[in-house]
């Protein structure tokens, strides 16, 4: 069974700072691309970031902004999300995901999701 979960979510205030992880088994990172989709109530899926196989990363460029940076830890097998500057409309449902290739594609759209964790950014 391939699985995932991401952890790190919570309250912040906008400006702060959140780093979330993703704990994968059943594959390595240097297997797959992994990304970021988040999901906020009512709204589909929007894309964030995704680092393919060989360490190589993208990002979608409206919800990134340039304030989220996403990395992994090959030996222990997690993706980061680190995002700074948070705003208000960051809240949402953060979700890492996966279609089991190598390259990276949408992340909106990866089929293998991980359980999400919640991201609220108020004062």
């Amino acid at each position: 069974l391939r699985s995932a979960a991401g952890v790190g979510g919570g309250l912040v205030r906008p400006g702060g700072s959140l780093r979330l992880s993703c704990s994968v088994s059943g594959f390595t990172l240097d297997q797959y691309a992994v990304g970021w989709f988040r999901q906020a109530p009512g709204q589909g899926r929007e894309g964030i970031a995704c680092v393919s196989y060989d360490g190589a990363t993208t990002y979608d460029i409206k919800p990134a902004e340039g304030r989220y940076t996403i990395s992994r830890d090959n030996a222990n097998n997690i993706l980061y999300l680190q995002m700074d500057g948070l705003k208000p409309g960051d809240t949402a449902n953060y979700i890492c995901a996966t279609d089991l290739v190598r390259l990276c594609g949408p992340t909106s759209a990866m089929y293998y999701r991980g359980k999400g964790t919640q991201v609220t950014v108020s004062s």
